[in-house]
């Protein structure tokens, strides 16, 4: 039989994971933010009232056995005029879907029929109002997942503005899980609106499995800067409350001089050090190896390596 693994995230990381755990002998159960309120999936909220369906368009895209230029097709966005400007086909595809049947669950099961996912992908919620809400360290109160990236603040708390009904479904996941994991991605806006809904908190606090953190390769500017392994481990700890990070994957790739000068130069981040120490103080797992490629002078987890080391867990545990 299949272990059972939910993994928790949204936006590019959760899709570059799940593109090599797909190939591994596991039960996957995906679960995916619907605050974000930013390009297409922000406009498509607004006029439809719906939650959003960006990330959740990556994680079937990556998810999916189809043929590449249908994933292509998808993945399309419009750079037109009109109205269809910025919008992603397989955006406007899980909108009518959910229109024809009012069910965002639903939608993305027709979804992953048509595109041949053979595991599951569930909303953490099917709230069309859920709202991120962030209070930085001088006392501002920043309302909107996008906007919350784009301060490129320090936050002493992220909250939603109303708490969210959780999917069912996701409990039951978590519940019945061989291990949890929360996916490398922004800490704040991909991981912790996950972890910060009380249902969520109550299912981890009584699972046995054990909670896995795949640990960002830089940092995000204003958020996480000059954060190391522990700190990130620290910050997830002091959401999950009844819980903690039981084991954690990191990389120890010698970033190119020239490729980190970049990302410090124009994106303002840095490599996340491993602080072994720290590590070991939290009482967390470190599972480290060479983890990092670059693909179009970008930095990108090898998702391959990354799920092998995650497999290989999951068999001597």
């Amino acid at each position: 039989m299949y272990k059972k693994v939910v993994v928790f995230g949204g936006g590019t990381g959760i899709s570059y994971l799940l593109k090599g755990l797909k190939d591994f002998p596991l039960q996957i159960t995906a679960v995916i933010t619907v605050s974000d309120n930013g390009r297409s999936t922000g406009k498509l909220r607004k006029e439809f009232n719906t939650p959003a369906v960006g990330d959740i368009r990556k994680v079937i895209t990556a998810l999916s056995e189809i043929d590449e230029p249908i994933k292509e097709m998808v993945e399309y966005r419009f750079h037109t005029s009109s109205d269809l400007d910025g919008h992603a086909m397989g955006n406007l595809i899980l909108t009518a879907m959910l229109d024809i049947t009012g069910s965002l669950k639903k939608s993305i099961a027709s979804l992953s029929k048509l595109f041949d996912v053979k595991h599951t992908v569930l909303p953490i919620s099917e709230d069309s109002s859920l709202t991120l809400m962030g209070l930085d360290k001088d006392g501002n109160v920043i309302e909107g997942e996008e906007q919350i990236t784009k301060a490129h603040h320090k936050f002493q708390k992220i909250y939603y503005k109303e708490e969210p009904k959780v999917l069912p479904e996701v409990l039951d996941a978590i519940a019945d899980a061989d291990l949890i994991i929360f996916s490398m991605g922004s800490l704040y806006t991909s991981i912790l609106p996950n972890v910060i809904c009380n249902e969520v908190k109550s299912a981890l606090k009584e699972t046995k499995a054990p909670l896995m953190y795949l640990c960002n390769a830089v940092t995000q500017p204003g958020e996480t800067d000059n954060f190391t392994v522990s700190d990130h481990i620290k910050l997830l700890n002091k959401y999950l409350d009844f819980r903690k990070i039981d084991v954690v994957i990191a990389s120890n790739t010698k970033i190119d001089k020239k490729i980190a000068e970049k990302y410090a130069t124009a994106e303002q981040k840095d490599p996340v050090k491993i602080d072994y120490a720290a590590i070991e103080s939290l009482g967390t797992e470190l599972i480290e190896d060479d983890l990092i490629t670059i693909e179009d002078n970008t930095l990108r987890h090898n998702s391959l390596k990354l799920s092998a080391l995650v497999f290989n867990y999951l068999m001597r545990n």
